[in-house]
């Protein structure tokens, strides 16, 4: 097929979107070019009550709108053309803040400029608020196959609440993890549209999108058609730490897991779709150290459990086993979960001990912000991957491996003056939307 180059285009248009038989289509287009449709299925999902039908259109419309982000970034043209009803003044905004810095790492690999591209039309009248609509008092809780989501599933089982392990796409490694936690489970699918990768093999511009974003979006519809009053993601707080500066803005890989990210998504959800619809992060107040030191203490996900990317791809070859080894969030994984378990079972999950790989220094490196920045991947911050090689440093188990005794010699001694204590980083901290009867199990640990 000869397509059009994307990167010509004047506008990009949101056709429209339906919903039939279980399915959502969110139809995309680059000014005249051919229709490109994602398509999203809800198994056994009922058609929507008549008293959430409004919330439900509602919900699909911030989807159509969120999920779009995957295709515009292929022309980044300069026109954004909504055939349809336009959001709101505020959801407009929001809109313009989430392809901005949602696209920041994309805009940065591609020396794009994005802030005079990225303005979403608005309705100039104001909405009314959403009314409560009497959802079902529980939750779906996002399984992402990592550490942090099963953390949040432990949590919900130990408060004694109603909860549904949930993924998009297709996994057997995150089926696996939800199936684990006992918990009743709900598979969405969603396939994007052939086109975009016929585009994408053509040259049109590619790179990281908030693919959290786009998932939020398709729980919001899920909720709604479901029967579910809150939505309970598993991003810390360290997601809020940017990756670099660059044109003078703030680059967070993670945009769409931090606090900002958060707050202004649930209150549009709360606005436009449902007041009864709670959408918030269960382990925001944590760092990802203390995440790590709650996974360690107990080893029922030992065998199933795995935070490396390269297991997530949709194109591109996988690892033979859980763990490549190579990757970043292996490398951050291996050294925060070390510092809270026996050497003997982290070395049995991850099947090396990657601390002790001269050849791996570089990427262990990055993760300490040393002589590099923080890596464009779901880690934490520079000053936790210190903290953690700190305490193993003088641990008599750990001091010997290769990077750790390298980096008690050479980079420990151009820290002075900085703190490398690990248990402040362990206390629950700073702002979150938690429900005040699960924010207590939270801050008890």
């Amino acid at each position: 097929m000869n397509l059009p180059d994307p990167r010509a285009a004047r506008a990009f248009r949101f056709i429209g979107r339906d919903y039939v038989d279980g399915e959502a289509r969110l139809r995309y287009a680059f000014d005249d070019g051919p229709e490109l449709v994602e398509r999203i299925g809800f198994p056994g999902a009922p058609e929507p009550a008549a008293e959430r039908r409004a919330a439900f259109e509602h919900a699909l419309d911030l989807l159509h709108w969120i999920a779009g982000v995957s295709y515009y970034k292929a022309g980044v043209p300069p026109q954004v053309r909504i055939e349809g009803a336009l959001p709101d003044a505020p959801t407009a905004a929001f809109l313009d803040a989430l392809y901005r810095h949602g696209l920041g790492e994309f805009a940065w690999h591609n020396r794009l400029d994005l802030t005079e591209r990225i303005a979403f039309p608005a309705d100039g009248e104001a909405r009314p608020a959403a009314p409560a609509l009497g959802l079902p008092n529980r939750s779906l809780v996002p399984i992402g196959g990592g550490k942090d989501s099963l953390v949040s599933v432990e949590l919900f089982k130990r408060a004694g609440e109603a909860a549904t392990a949930t993924w998009i796409g297709t996994s057997p490694l995150i089926e696996a993890c939800a199936a684990r936690t006992g918990l009743p489970t709900l598979n969405v699918t969603r396939q994007v549209s052939p086109l975009l990768f016929d585009y994408n093999r053509a040259g049109a511009w590619n790179g990281h999108v908030p693919v959290t974003a786009i998932n939020s979006a398709i729980l919001v519809v899920a909720a709604i058609l479901y029967g579910y009053d809150a939505i309970a993601f598993s991003n810390e707080r360290s997601a809020s730490s940017a990756t670099l500066e660059y044109e003078g803005q703030p680059v967070n890989h993670q945009w769409s897991k931090s606090w900002a990210f958060e707050h202004a998504f649930a209150d549009r959800v709360q606005a436009l779709v449902a007041a009864d619809l709670h959408y918030y992060s269960l382990l925001r107040p944590l760092s990802e150290l203390a995440v790590a030191e709650r996974f360690a203490r107990e080893n029922r996900y030992d065998a199933v459990f795995s935070s490396c990317n390269r297991n997530f791809r949709i194109l591109g070859p996988k690892p033979a086993d859980r763990w490549c080894g190579q990757c970043p969030k292996c490398h951050f994984v291996f050294l925060a979960l070390a510092p809270f378990m026996p050497k003997p079972r982290l070395l049995g999950i991850f099947g090396a001990n990657l601390l002790d790989q001269p050849a791996l220094a570089p990427g262990f490196d990055a993760l300490l912000e040393y002589r590099d920045h923080k890596p464009f991947e779901c880690v934490g911050e520079g000053r936790e991957s210190r903290a953690a090689m700190a305490f193993l440093a003088g641990r008599a188990e750990w001091r010997e491996d290769a990077l750790v005794e390298r980096f008690a010699s050479e980079i420990r001694p151009q820290l002075a003056g900085e703190d490398l204590a690990l248990a402040p980083l362990l206390t629950p901290a700073g702002e979150h939307r938690i429900p005040a009867r699960l924010a207590a199990w939270v801050e008890r640990g």
